[in-house]
Formats: structure tokens, sequence, C-alpha cells
């Protein structure tokens, strides 16, 4: 039992260690990384698999992952006697900001040639091959060029350098050129010439820029002069304007206020008689209207209550009409449906005795004497009832016999008696007859002789139970 248990406890460690381990080399790259898969990468040519954002899953034993730093650099380049085209030397420190490259192609030279250094080895690296360009890029240029024009030196330093930076995997991302100065201070003298220059031009054209300015006040007093006496010409004729345009004004005023005042008259007395003419319709359409009340008043009162007197007297008529109408429509459809139920009622039972009837034939093989006998033969109990209630009703207290022990042939009174009473009791065919009905010959025939069957009797109790009796006279 325990070693069970040690063994699941080391499946399920070896397990966890296993799944742990797989997850462990499931590498996910940061954005200011490259991640750098080497080993068995699976393309002809490639040396690794780089990587810049995303994740992938680095194979145990055949492969192995190592990141690429992309933190910017910044490389100080104090480059000092370089000579130019001239052949005069120059000083021109400066300031290079590089990292490594994220482009498709450049991140496979970075991997090729950077993986496994540091920042300060790639910087060392950079700063070599900075200075190598810079000084092939100032020898092609004059100095006139190089101190007049620095942006077409930057252009010139950054497309050498960036060509050699991307052989080894990294990126140019800004140039800044500090200061030119070289040894022999032409730079300087040309800055000094070019400073003289500046201010005998700024001179010049600051003493343009005066005599312009005067020239021009001169101008705008004049302009001043002429555009205030036309604004004063033109004021006074404006005033004019306006005052006859006021007086016009004033005429058109008054002539419309008059005109406006005889059409308020004219309207006020058209007015009053539209008014006076509404008053007298209104009056008129009232009495109409009055009248037409009281007319409708009288018949409200009086047409209204007869007419509704009448349709009540209507409806009750031939409400009573239709329930009496439909009380002996009810009576005669109840009487009918009783009749035609009671009907319906005897010819099933009539069809079911007929029925019955034909089944009893079938049964006894088609002969109707024979069905006959079994319906008689099925009542012969209930007949027999109904007789022996004939004679129910008798009572009898007590039967007495006096018996000497001797009679005539060997019997005693009593046998005698017996014997009697049952020649005197009716038999079976007799019975039947008193109802009306004949048995048939196979039950036996009617013996005329009651002696004969007492005697019948006494054999049969002197007889054993099993053996049929035997009665002379009767056939079976």
């Amino acid at each position: 039992m325990d070693l069970t248990l040690i063994l699941v406890i080391s499946v399920i460690v070896i397990g966890l260690g296993t799944i742990i381990f797989f997850f462990s080399r499931y590498q996910k790259c940061p954005s200011d990384r490259i991640l750098v898969i080497y080993g068995k990468t699976g393309g002809e040519g490639r040396s690794s698999n780089c990587m810049h954002g995303g994740a992938a899953f680095v194979w145990p034993v055949i492969q192995a992952f190592e990141y690429l730093d992309l933190t910017p650099m910044s490389i100080e380049i104090p480059l000092e006697g370089a000579l130019s085209k001239q052949n005069i030397r120059v000083n021109t420190p400066s300031t290079f900001t590089v990292g490594i490259s994220t482009e498709a192609g450049v991140m496979s030279n970075a991997a090729e040639r950077l993986l496994g250094q540091n920042l300060s080895q790639i910087s060392n690296l950079a700063k070599e091959i900075i200075y190598g360009q810079m000084r092939v890029v100032i020898a092609t240029m004059d100095i006139e060029a190089i101190n007049a024009d620095r942006d077409v030196l930057i252009e010139k330093i950054r497309d050498g350098v960036e060509v050699e930076l991307t052989k080894v995997g990294l990126k140019l991302i800004n140039v800044n050129i500090q200061d030119i100065t070289d040894e022999s201070g032409y730079i300087e003298a040309l800055g000094k010439e070019a400073s003289s220059r500046a201010i005998n031009d700024a001179k010049v054209q600051v003493a343009q820029r005066e005599r312009d300015g005067n020239i021009g006040q001169a101008d705008a007093q004049r302009d001043q002069r002429i555009q205030v006496s036309a604004a004063q010409a033109q004021a006074v004729e404006g005033e004019n304007l306006a005052k006859v345009k006021v007086a016009e004004s004033d005429a058109a005023r008054r002539e419309k206020e008059a005109e406006a005042e005889r059409l308020a008259s004219a309207a006020e007395k058209v007015k009053q008689a539209q008014a006076l003419e509404e008053a007298y319709t209104s009056e008129q359409k009232a009495e109409v209207e009055r009248a037409e009340r009281d007319k409708s008043t009288q018949y409200a009162d009086v047409v209204v209550p007869a007419e509704i007197e009448k349709q009540k007297i209507e409806t009750l008529a031939e409400a009573d009409a239709e329930k009496t109408r439909r009380l002996k429509k009810g009576e005669a459809d109840g009487i009918q449906s009783v009749m035609e139920a009671e009907a319906k009622g005897i010819l099933a039972t009539l069809q079911s005795k007929a029925q019955g009837f034909s089944d009893i034939v079938k049964a006894a093989g088609g002969a109707a004497d024979d069905a006959t006998l079994l319906l008689v033969t099925e009542q012969l109990p209930a007949l027999v009832e109904e007789q022996v209630k004939a004679i129910s009703n008798l009572k009898i207290d007590s039967v007495t016999v006096w018996d000497s022990g001797k009679g005539e042939g060997g019997k005693t009174d009593t046998a005698n008696f017996v014997s009697g009473l049952v020649g005197a009791l009716p038999p079976l065919h007799a019975l039947t007859k008193n109802v009306g009905i004949e048995l048939p010959e196979f039950l036996g025939k009617l013996s005329d002789n009651p002696v004969g069957a007492a005697k019948i009797i006494e054999k049969a109790k002197a007889k054993t139970v099993d053996h049929a009796p035997e009665v002379p006279g009767a056939e079976a």
C-alpha cells in the first residue's frame, strides 16, 4: 500500500514537473527586446529565428534562446583633426543615438554579430563605425560647405553611417553636431568675414528702411489731408441729402396718416353696419331655434311616450305569442321524443329477442320444435314455483294418523295413506297443463293409475340410490 502511494505521488510530481518545464519553455517577447531562438530552427541558411513581440515555444535540447536589448545608446564622438577636401583639419564633436534595429533582415544581422554582447560592447563597436564614416564624409566636403550647410553635412553623415550600422544590426536614431572648428582658424576667419558682411548689409538695409520710412510718412500726410477734405465735402453733401430725405419722409408720413385715418373711419362704419346685420340675423336664428325647441319639447312630452307605450304593448304581445309557440313546440317535441324513445326501446327488445331465438334455433341444429322444448324446459322451475305458491298459503296445523299396523295386502295403513296421497297429487304433466303448456314426450307421459304410481314409489325406496326409478305406464 505504501509502495503504491509512493509510486502515485512520484508520477504526479514527475507529471507536474514536466508540465512546468514545458510551460517555462514557452517564451513571451517583451516590446523592448528581441527574442532570438537559435539551434535547430528548421530553415536552410538560417542561423536563428528573431521575433520582436509575440511568443514562441522553445524546444528543449535542440533549441535555446537569448534576448537582445533595444535600449537606445547615446554615443559621444569627439572627432578632431579630420582632413577636409582642402586638407584642412576640422574638429566636429558630435552625439549619435543608435539602437538595435527591429527590421526583419537587420534583426538577423544583430543576432549573428551582437548576440551575447552587452550595451557597452555594442556602443564601442558603433563608435568605431561612426568615427570611420565621419572622416570619409568630411574628406569629401569643402570647409565652406561644412561650415555653411550643416543639414547637408548631417544628411551625408547619416547616409554613410546608417549603411555601415545596418551591417551589424544597428539603426541610427539621431545625429547632433555640436560645433565645427579648425586648427588654422580658417573657419573663424570665414565667420568674421561673414559677420562683417552681415553688419554692412544690415547698415545699408537700415538706411534704406529709414529713407523708405520718411517717404512713406510724407505720402501718408498728403493722403491724409486729401482724404480729410474729401470726407468733409462728402459729409456736407450727405447732410443736405439727409435733410431732403427727412422732408420727403415727413410728407409721405402725413399723407399716409390721412389715408389711414380715412380708411379707419370707413372701416369702422362698415363694421358697425355688419354688427347690426349680424345681430338681426342672430335674433332671427334664435327665434327659429326657440320654435324648434318648443316643437321638440311637445314631441318629447306627448308623441314619444305614446310611441314608447305602443312599442311596449306590441313587444309584450309578441313575447307572449313567442312564449306560447315555444311551449307548444316544446311539448310536442317532448312527446315526440318520448314516443320515439319508447319505439326505439321496443324495437331494440324485439330485435334482441329475435336474435336470441335465432341463436337458440341454430344451437338446436335448425329444428324449431327442439328449440321450443329448450325454452319450455328453461321456464319449468318458474312454473313449478308459481304452482307451489298457489297452495303455500294453506295452513295445516297437524296431521294425525292412527295406524293399527295391519292393512290390506300386508301394507300398513300409513303406507296406503302415502300411496293415496301420491296418487292424489297432480303429476308434472297435469301441472303444466294447468298453465296451458304440454310437455314433450321425452319427459314421459301422464299415467292414469295412481295406485301403480304409489307402488312404484315404494319400490324406489327399496332400491339403491344409484339406480334410476322405473315407472310403469311412463315412457322415458
